[in-house]
């Protein structure tokens, strides 16, 4: 299978505008994700602008980390503290969950250096668990960049593509989960669509953000394929966008508020003498050091299970 790691947005705008919309949305706000970077400021784009479809199609506006010049790769390290995680480090992480999920080791692979050997043989499920359970178990890569954690179309750092059969990412492991139980073709998908449902990951800066949502949508593109061998249809692929869209949110993953939202609030009052003043009060949230408290905006994602959609925050309780 050939894997082209630079999604072309032109490309799957001209075949499907609604995806790439839908790929671009931010539920919480119902408007589109911001830049949340100086980066592309040359270009016209400032932190605080939505990003649209036009801005995105024209050229190779966005690009994964392995193909943006190297000085703009030191820059957003520098600027932003991105940095990206080779595939064997994911690998070798990753390797921990299942060792915990399973109770034991090398379940999918083994780990031979900065590289890995694909276990051939059918996964053994543990007692007292089953293959759906593993499809449905929720998983989480925070601070996602372009998503290595959750699928492996690509090494992040080095730009090489990875065929689907040596792929690590969590969403792949499920996928191969799916592939050695589900017979059923219509199973197949439905069970693909739960997959889809158990992964979240949040990034603050847009350009990422697209890039780890095109990356899962066309991970699941890649293994529909590689099934079916014909391209899934224009409404499952806006079923499968429409979860990616709620499931990968832009968050700052200190504050767990969409990135720079929080603002200095102004209220308008009258002295005695009927004069006007204005009190300014900033950010409770941001002056204690909390994620609880602030006035920006927090954003929602979708508990699938319940059909019904959540604060992030919500999640955490009392935890922070």
């Amino acid at each position: 299978m050939d894997i082209d790691i630079d999604i072309n947005e032109k490309s799957l705008y001209e075949k499907y505008p609604a995806i790439l919309d839908l790929l671009l949305l931010d539920n919480t706000t119902k408007k589109n994700i911001i830049w949340a970077t100086e980066s592309y400021k040359r270009r016209g784009y400032k932190f605080h602008d939505n990003i649209y479809p036009l801005s995105v199609i024209k050229g190779k506006i966005i690009q994964p980390r392995s193909k943006k010049a190297k000085a703009e790769q030191s820059k957003r390290s520098k600027d932003s503290a991105e940095v990206f995680t080779p595939s064997w480090m994911c690998n070798k992480q990753n390797n921990l969950i299942d060792e915990a999920w399973f109770n034991r080791k090398n379940v999918f692979n083994t780990e031979l250096n900065n590289d890995w050997i694909v276990n051939e043989e059918k996964i053994a499920l543990p007692e007292g668990k089953t293959w759906i359970d593993y499809v449905k178990d929720t998983r989480l890569e925070i601070s996602c960049g372009e998503a290595p954690y959750l699928v492996s179309r690509y090494d992040t750092v080095t730009g090489n593509p990875i065929e689907t059969k040596r792929r690590i990412g969590l969403l792949d492991r499920k996928f191969r989960i799916i592939n050695e139980n589900c017979i059923d073709d219509g199973e197949w998908i439905n069970h693909a669509l739960e997959a889809l449902k158990s992964i979240y990951g949040f990034e603050w800066q847009g350009d990422n953000l697209i890039l780890a949502r095109e990356n899962i949508l066309y991970t699941f593109i890649d293994y529909y394929v590689e099934r079916f061998n014909k391209e899934p249809s224009e409404k499952l692929l806006i079923e499968v966008a429409t979860i990616i869209s709620w499931n990968i949110w832009q968050m700052d993953g200190i504050k767990c508020v969409i990135p720079n939202s929080c603002k200095v609030e102004k209220l308008v009052q009258y002295n005695l003498f009927g004069e006007e003043e204005i009190i300014e009060s900033g950010c409770t949230g941001c002056a204690k050091g909390t994620v609880h408290g602030h006035n920006g905006i927090y954003p929602k994602i979708m508990d699938w299970g319940k059909n019904k959609k959540i604060k992030y925050i919500d999640l955490l309780g009392g935890m922070l």
